[in-house]
């Protein structure tokens, strides 16, 4: 089984008909993995919906899909020690600490971190787009012969 940890991106693709994303992430919601997410999901999802979409609904849905995964997979809260983890990723890898926060919380719980950030992210094999994650093979479910599960 695999541990998908996702980005405010994911969610947001999920809610967005528009988004590229929009359907692979929400498969991956509605898939049989566990998901977990940072806390600051929640601040970033309810940011983009009240500001940029002005759409008070979709920042309830949102919020409601944050606490779906925090109850799933779980909840990684920022602090001081995955700040201190996320100034150094940013650091090694050129990227912003909010990003690299995203980062040093899936490998606190030894997730795999699942963004459409495709430039800052997944170009820099930090993370997955959500249609390869919903194509990795699951533990009780075997990828072809020769091929272990991720």
């Amino acid at each position: 089984m695999n541990l998908w940890f996702l980005d405010a991106s994911i969610l947001l693709a999920s809610e967005d008909p528009d988004e590229e994303h929009h359907r692979d992430s929400g498969r991956l919601l509605v898939g049989s993995d566990p998901l977990a997410t940072l806390d600051l999901a929640f601040y970033e999802a309810t940011n983009v919906a009240v500001r940029a979409w002005r759409d008070q609904r979709a920042a309830r849905r949102l919020r409601s899909r944050v606490a779906a995964v925090a109850d799933d997979g779980g909840l990684v809260r920022a602090d001081a020690q995955l700040l201190d983890a996320a100034a150094v990723i940013a650091h090694e890898h050129g990227i912003s600490v909010y990003d690299a926060a995203y980062v040093a919380a899936a490998r606190t719980i030894s997730g795999r971190l699942v963004s459409c950030d495709v430039r800052g992210l997944v170009s820099r094999d930090l993370a997955l787009l959500p249609r390869i994650a919903v194509q990795q093979p699951t533990e009780s479910e075997p990828g072809p012969p020769g091929q272990s599960p991720a």
